[in-house]
C-alpha cells in the first residue's frame, strides 16, 4: 500500500503523458506530478512541467533525487530501450516499466519474434535478415503476401505492408539499401502478411501476474477508410466488439500469460505495461508486435474506462512492489472513443506554432495535449498529432458522437482529423444484428474445423504409401490390399492414448511431439505381432479448437506416420465445450496392419528355454507412467516444467520430458520377414513385469539382467527424486528399453547385422522355467546399479 503520499516523475511529452498525469492527479495518494519536459497541457492542480528531455538520465535523477521522487513512470519506448529502469534503480527509486533487457521486446523485432517462437506465443511465419540480397531472395520464394518490419526503434513507423512482389522488394531496398530508417533498419524482419482485425490490448504486470485493461482498436492510416500513409495512430475506441470475454480468456491464456512467464524464466521479467498488438486471424489470435510502454492513442481511450475505485498510482505502486495480484482493477461499464486532431500535412512534414483556440468543451469529453506548447501565453501547435480528444458514454455510438462534439469546439489553422473512427465496430454491429442462436454461439466453429482440414491436407497427403492416396475429407478412408503386395493376409489393429504426457505438452505450449507418440503407441503395437501397418487414423477432442495447436498435433501425427511407413487415411476433430476446459485437448488413434497368416508373432509353441532375450532402447519415459513422472516433478522444490532440466541441461524439463516415443517398425520389419525371432514385447506401462508375460507361454519365464545396460540418467533421477524401488521401477517404466525381443541365440549375429549400426541391441538375459523362478513371470536381477 502507498502509505504516504507520493511525488511522481512522469517522462514523456505526449497525449499519453497527460492522460497518464490527469489520472494519477485524481488519487489522493499523490502529492505532486512532475513531467518532464510535458506539454502545453500538461499544468494543472497538482501536475507541473519540468524541463528536462527524456534522455537526460542524469539530470532527471538529480531532479527526482531534489523532490523526493518516489516513483518513476517512464512514457515513450527511448528512455525505456536506452536503460532508464536500472538508471533509477541504483538510486533506490522505483520505476513502473521494464529494464533495458525486457524492453528488446520492442526495441528488437527480432529478439521479440524469437521470443515467440522460443515459447511457442502465436505469431506470424517470418525470417530475420542483415543482408539484402538474402531478404530478396527469400521474398522472391515464399507463396504469401509478406510485411516488412525495421528490426529497431522506427518512432512506429517502421512496418511496410506491400501489396506485390515488387513492392517488397523496393521496400526492403529502401529500408536496408537506402536506410529510410536509418539503423533502425539494420536488420529487418520479413513477416507472413496476417488477414484479419486487429486489437491492441494493454495490461500491467509486475513480473509474475498480468491484468489487461479492456481492448482497444486503433486506426493507423491517416485517412478516412482506412486509407493514407501509417501514422502514429488517428484515433482508438474500447472496448472492440470483437474482443468478447472468450477472446480475451484465450489471449491471456495464450500470449499474456505466456509472454510474461517466458520472460521472467529467460531472465529478464517484465515490469511495467505491456502494450500487444493482436491480429484476430482465422486460425486465431496471433501477436503482430509487443511494446513494453503505454500506447498512444490507446492510454487515451483505456484509463477513461478505469473505475472512479480504481487507483492508478495505486496499481503502478503494486506492479513495481510485485504484488499486483493483491490490488482489484475495475473498469466501467461503459465504452470510450478518441480521436487524434493532427496538424496539416502529418505523417509528413507540417507547420508548427499555429494558434489553437479552445471553446468550450462538452460534459464527458476531455482533450489531451499531445504536440502542444505555450508561447507567449498563448497555446500552439508544436507537433504532429496534436490533441486527442476522448469522450466515455454508455454506448460505443454515443462516446463516438460526444468525442466529435469535442472536436468541433476546438480550432487551430489546417487541422486534420478522420471523421470515420470507429467504422469497423458500427460495421460489427450492423452484420450482429441477428441474434438468433447458431452452432458457433454454443461454442462450436465450423469455419475453423474447415480451415484446419485446409491446413493439414499436404500434410496428410504426405503420407500416401502403395495402397492409399491419403486424401482427407471424405466420409472414409481407403486401403488396397492387393497393391500392398500380400498373399494370405491376417488384419491386425490397435487403438490407444497418449495419456497424462498431454498435460505437460499443454503446460509447455509445445504439440508437435505428442502425436508421434500417439502413433508411436499403436504402430509398435502391431510390429510385435509381425504386421506391417497400413494406416492410421486419428481423434482429436478439444474444448475450443484452436487451429494453430491442432495443425501441430496432426503434424506430429503425420511425423509419426512417415517414420512407421502408414498412411493417414483419415480422422476425428471434435470440439465439445463444456466438456473439456478451453485449452484442454486428448487424443486417440487407431491403426490397422496386416501379417502374412505364417508369419504371425509370437510364436510361443518355439520358445524354449535358453532362448536369448535382446533389447532396442527407449529415447525415454515414451508415453507411460506420465502420471507418476508429474506426481514426482511436483513433489520437488522450485522446480517446474519450464525449469532447466536436471539431466539435461541444454533443455528445459518439459521439453526433455516431451522427446517422442521411439518408433520401431522400419528397423524390424526385415527381423520379422526373415522369421528371426520368436517374440516381441512393446514396453508400455507395466514396465518388463507386465509387458514381457503377454507373450511367453506359461511355463515358461524371462531374467533380465540389469547390469546388462546403464540405466539412462532420466530414470535415475526419477528413481532418486521420487524414491522409487526397484520394483516400482521396473512395472511402471519401460527403463530405457523400449521394445523386447526373444530369439534362439544361433540367431542373433544376423539379427544384429540387419539391426546395427543404426540400432543399439542389447542382451538382456534369457528364459527359464517359470519354475525356477519359483512361479514369477519376470525377474529383474542386479537392479542395485540404478
Amino acid at each position: 500500500m502507498v502509505s504516504e503520499q507520493l511525488n511522481v516523475l512522469l517522462v514523456g511529452a505526449g497525449g499519453r503523458e497527460h492522460a497518464i498525469a490527469w489520472k494519477l492527479a485524481q488519487s489522493e495518494k499523490v502529492a505532486h506530478i512532475y513531467v518532464a519536459p510535458g506539454n502545453g497541457g500538461t499544468q494543472f492542480d497538482k501536475v507541473s512541467n519540468v524541463p528536462i528531455g527524456v534522455e537526460e538520465f542524469d539530470k532527471l535523477v538529480a531532479f527526482a533525487i531534489e523532490n523526493n521522487v518516489g516513483l518513476v513512470i517512464p512514457g515513450p519506448e527511448q528512455p525505456i530501450v536506452l536503460g532508464i529502469q536500472s538508471v533509477f534503480k541504483k538510486v533506490g527509486i522505483p520505476c513502473f516499466g521494464p529494464s533495458s533487457k525486457a524492453a528488446m521486446m520492442e526495441g528488437s523485432k527480432t529478439f521479440s519474434k524469437d521470443f515467440m517462437k522460443k515459447h511457442g506465443i502465436p505469431t506470424a511465419a517470418y525470417e530475420n535478415f542483415t543482408d539484402f540480397e538474402k531478404a530478396k531472395a527469400y521474398v522472391e520464394s515464399v507463396n504469401y503476401s509478406v510485411v516488412l518490419k525495421a528490426s529497431g526503434l522506427a518512432g512506429g513507423k517502421g512496418v511496410l505492408i506491400p501489396t506485390n512482389k515488387q513492392e517488397a522488394i523496393e521496400g526492403l531496398r529502401s529500408i536496408m539499401v537506402d536506410r529510410a530508417f536509418g539503423s533502425a533498419g539494420d536488420e529487418v524482419v520479413v513477416e507472413e502478411f496476417l488477414e484479419g482485425e486487429e486489437l491492441s490490448v494493454l495490461a500491467f504486470s509486475d513480473g509474475y501476474t498480468v491484468i489487461a485493461l479492456p481492448p482497444a482498436q486503433d486506426h493507423k492510416r491517416a485517412l478516412d477508410g482506412d486509407q493514407g500513409l501509417n501514422t502514429g495512430g488517428m484515433g482508438c475506441y474500447a472496448p472492440t466488439p470483437i474482443g468478447t470475454q472468450a477472446l480475451m480468456d484465450q489471449v491471456k491464456r495464450t500470449i499474456l500469460q505466456p509472454t510474461i512467464d517466458g520472460m521472467r524464466r529467460d531472465g529478464f521479467p517484465f515490469v511495467g505495461m505491456l502494450f500487444t498488438g493482436i491480429m484476430l486471424t482465422s486460425s486465431g489470435p496471433k501477436v503482430l508486435e509487443y511494446n513494453v510502454r503505454f500506447g498512444d492513442p490507446e492510454t487515451e481511450v483505456v484509463l477513461p474506462l478505469l473505475s472512479d475505485t480504481t487507483d492508478l498510482a495505486e496499481v503502478l505502486m503494486a506492479c513495481v512492489e510485485g504484488r499486483l495480484d493483491a490490488i482489484s482493477i475495475t473498469t466501467k461499464k461503459a465504452h470510450a472513443a478518441t480521436v487524434i486532431l493532427a496538424s496539416g500535412g502529418y505523417p509528413g512534414k507540417y507547420p508548427t506554432g499555429k494558434e489553437i483556440v479552445l471553446s468550450e468543451i462538452p460534459q464527458d469529453v476531455t482533450v489531451f495535449h499531445a504536440g502542444t506548447e505555450i508561447k507567449n501565453s498563448t497555446l500552439v501547435t508544436a507537433g504532429g498529432r496534436v490533441l486527442a480528444v476522448s469522450a466515455v458514454a454508455s454506448t460505443l455510438r454515443e462516446a463516438v458522437d460526444k468525442a466529435y462534439a469535442g472536436v468541433k469546439a476546438i480550432q487551430f489553422q489546417d487541422m486534420h482529423y478522420r471523421t470515420d473512427i470507429a467504422h469497423r465496430a458500427f460495421k460489427h454491429a450492423t452484420e450482429d444484428k441477428n441474434t438468433g442462436l447458431s452452432y458457433a454461439s454454443a461454442g462450436v466453429d465450423i469455419d475453423a474445423g474447415n480451415l484446419l482440414v485446409q491446413k493439414i491436407k499436404p500434410l496428410v497427403k504426405s503420407t500416401k504409401r502403395v495402397g492409399a492416396d491419403s486424401d482427407i475429407g471424405g466420409f472414409g478412408g481407403l486401403f488396397d490390399m492387393k497393391a500392398a503386395g500380400f498373399h494370405d493376409p491376417i488384419l491386425v489393429s490397435a487403438t490407444d492414448g497418449i495419456g497424462t504426457k498431454l498435460k505437460i505438452a499443454q503446460i509447455c505450449n509445445i504439440h508437435n511431439t505428442v502425436g508421434i507418440d500417439l502413433v508411436a503407441m499403436n504402430v509398435n503395437d502391431l510390429i510385435v505381432q509381425g504386421a506391417e501397418p497400413f494406416f492410421f487414423l486419428d481423434y482429436f477432442a478439444c474444448g475450443k479448437l484452436e487451429v494453430d495447436v491442432a495443425t501441430d498435433f496432426v503434424a506430429g501425427v503425420v511425423e509419426g506416420c512417415l517414420q512407421s511407413g502408414a498412411a493417414l487415411v483419415g480422422g476425428e476433430t471434435a470440439e465439445m465445450p463444456g466438456l473439456y476446459a478451453v485449452g484442454d485437448y486428448d487424443g486417440a488413434g487407431f491403426t490397422v496392419g496386416a501379417v502374412e497368416r505364417s508369419k504371425i508373432l509370437p510364436r510361443m509353441d518355439t520358445i524354449r528355454e535358453g532362448d536369448v532375450v535382446l533389447g532396442l532402447t527407449s529415447s525415454g519415459v515414451h508415453s507411460n507412467g506420465f502420471s507418476l513422472v508429474r506426481k514426482i516433478v511436483d513433489s520437488q522444490p522450485g522446480l517446474s516444467y519450464h525449469t532447466q532440466c536436471p539431466w539435461d541441461t541444454s533443455k528445459t524439463l518439459g521439453e526433455a520430458l516431451l522427446t517422442p516415443t521411439r518408433i520401431y517398425v522400419k528397423q524390424l520389419l526385415p527381423v520379422v520377414r526373415n522369421e528371426l525371432v520368436k517374440a516381441m514385447a512393446h514396453i508400455t506401462g507395466g514396465g518388463f513385469l507386465d509387458n514381457i508375460p503377454r507373450v511367453m507361454p506359461e511355463h515358461l519365464a524371462v531374467v533380465i539382467d540389469a547390469a546388462s545396460y546403464e540405466l539412462p540418467p532420466i530414470f535415475k533421477w526419477l528413481k532418486q527424486a521420487g524414491d522409487l524401488s526397484p520394483y516400482e521401477m521396473s512395472r511402471t517404466f519401460n527403463c530405457g528399453i523400449g521394445m523386447v525381443m526373444v530369439a534362439d541365440r544361433a540367431l542373433v549375429p544376423e539379427i544384429l547385422r540387419l539391426l546395427e549400426p543404426n540400432e543399439k541391441v542389447i542382451e538382456l538375459g534369457h528364459v527359464v522355467t517359470r519354475e525356477a523362478l519359483g512361479g514369477k513371470e519376470v525377474e529383474v536381477r542386479n537392479t542395485h546399479g540404478w
